[in-house]
């Protein structure tokens, strides 16, 4: 038999090892566009390339500020390196259809590779513009958070202005080469004449608390972001804390003390401080002019309360001049100088209860005041009026001594005090009779009840003189008796001898 022929090869022989050919299908597959494989053409790994680009490239697009993932981009970068090194080996030996030379396939290997590092290049930029628009994008929501909060009340809005601060404070710090840290220092501005805007408004009680927050945002911002604005509330709020004083003092209120005692705790140099003690000055010459105008009472007792007010701002504010005691004491003396005038007043308004307090009171603390013996007869008839209203329709006089005599007698056990008033005002008083008891209701009702009457008896008495005219009488026990005062009106006359006679029933009467 003829030899058989030998059998055809399977296919092609292998490729002899090219290591140029193995680094351009690891460098081509370093594109992520799997054109190691297509070269190759393993179609089904290069789809698998292809795939994974596609997903990254949806992950990645478009290009926000949070940018891509790092869990993908570390997937992907290991896909990548994988890929390369299998088309390494896969090509070592693998005879590509094209092109046909190796050194051309590592040409163009490396020149593809320009493809992801364009692509990173150009994503960079774009993520870099994302965080730009970003930060643009809270730096405007954080300034429209200030305007909006600028239309409410400063209570009402301060957590949003702090909110607000919060992002210009991080904008600062953590961006401050970007477009919107730049626009920083202007959002400041804008925030401070925002927050403060009381103040523009001349509200200045309003503008006090707004002011003080501002001066604490220097602790928590970087000093180049804020400027001249660093200080900018000092002025400000010294003049704000005196006008708001200032107000409160002019229209009676009690708030001015808290205001004058910041100012000149947080602000003695200031000028707005130089003015506080000419403000309290003035306060209290207003008061002391008011004595003698239609509503004495309310100027006493402005006075009574500038005395201790200004006494509490001179110990808290340390008053080392000594002005603002100066001050109290002068608010003080005329205080207490100007209750005779309230008292005359209250008695002309026939508050006669009021009227002997307020002249009881000035008569036992202005013993040598010109107006105190005035004042003492003025509590005698307002005493008097609140039994006998008649008796209160003219004010009373100094004068004393008349043509006519009047007798005093008491008939009764107890001490009594006997006050008069009319052409003449006084009071004296009487001890109690010995051996004199209360009348029963009964003894005085028979016709011939005569008190002070008993000839055997010594009746403590005194002898007055009084002019003509009528005059009015209660008489008083001393002490603890329970017995009320009696009264009588006489009207007394030229050519007759009177005699007026107290004694005590159940309640005490009198006669004369």
């Amino acid at each position: 038999m003829p030899p058989s022929p030998p059998p055809r090869p399977a296919g092609p022989p292998p490729a002899p090892p090219d290591a140029v050919r193995a680094v351009a299908v690891a460098l081509l597959n370093l594109s992520g566009l799997g054109l190691g494989y297509a070269l190759l053409r393993r179609w089904v790994l290069a789809a698998v390339c292809w795939t994974v680009t596609a997903v990254l490239l949806l992950v990645a697009l478009p290009a926000d500020a949070d940018g891509v993932p790092a869990a993908a981009l570390a997937g992907c970068a290991a896909f990548l390196l994988v890929t390369a090194v299998h088309g390494a080996f896969a090509g070592l030996r693998a005879r590509p259809p094209w092109p046909g030379r190796a050194p051309l396939a590592l040409l163009l290997g490396v020149l593809l590779l320009a493809v992801p590092a364009g692509g990173a290049l150009w994503y960079e930029d774009a993520h870099d513009e994302a965080v730009e628009q970003a930060l643009l994008g809270r730096l405007e929501r954080a300034d429209d958070l200030v305007a909006t909060s600028g239309r409410r009340s400063f209570g009402s809005a301060r957590a949003d202005y702090g909110t607000a601060l919060e992002v210009y404070r991080d904008i600062a710090v953590h961006h401050a080469g970007s477009r919107a840290g730049h626009r920083v220092p202007a959002s400041l501005r804008t925030y401070y004449t925002t927050v403060a805007a009381a103040y523009g408004h001349r509200e200045y009680c309003a503008a006090v608390e707004p002011l003080k927050y501002l001066r604490t945002v220097p602790d928590t911002m970087p000093k180049g972001q804020l400027g001249s604005l660093a200080g900018w509330p000092d002025d400000r709020l010294a003049n704000a804390l005196y006008e708001c004083g200032a107000q409160q003092l002019a229209t009676g209120g009690v708030d001015w003390v808290t205001r004058f005692g910041d100012l000149l705790d947080t602000f003695p140099r200031s000028g707005a401080a130089a003015r506080v003690v000419p403000a309290v000055d003035a306060a209290v010459g207003k008061a002391e002019r008011a004595v003698d105008g239609d509503e004495p009472c309310t100027a006493v007792e402005r006075l009574q309360g500038l005395d201790t007010r200004i006494g509490d701002l001179a110990r808290s504010a340390g008053d080392t001049d000594g002005r603002l005691a100066k001050a109290a004491s002068r608010a003080g003396r005329s205080g207490g100088a100007g209750a005779y005038a309230c008292g005359v007043d209250q008695y002309k308004d026939g508050d006669f209860q009021a009227a002997q307090k307020t002249m009881e009171q000035f008569a036992a603390g202005h013993r040598h005041d010109r107006n105190r013996a005035r004042a003492e007869k003025i509590a005698i008839a307002a005493e008097i009026a609140l039994t006998l209203p008649a008796a209160g329709r003219k004010l009373p006089g100094t004068a004393s001594g008349g043509s006519i005599s009047v007798t005093i007698k008491n008939d009764s056990p107890d001490d009594i005090t006997v006050l008069y008033t009319g052409p003449v005002t006084g009071s004296l008083t009487l001890r109690g009779c010995g051996g004199c008891k209360a009348y029963t209701l009964a003894d005085t009702l028979f016709s011939g009840f005569k008190p002070c009457n008993d000839s055997s008896r010594h009746y403590p008495q005194r002898t007055i003189s009084l002019p003509v005219g009528t005059t009015y009488f209660v008489h008083r026990t001393k002490g603890d008796s329970t017995a009320t005062p009696a009264s009588d009106t006489a009207r007394l006359r030229s050519g007759y001898i009177y005699t007026e006679c107290a004694y005590s029933t159940q309640k005490l009467g009198s006669g004369y």
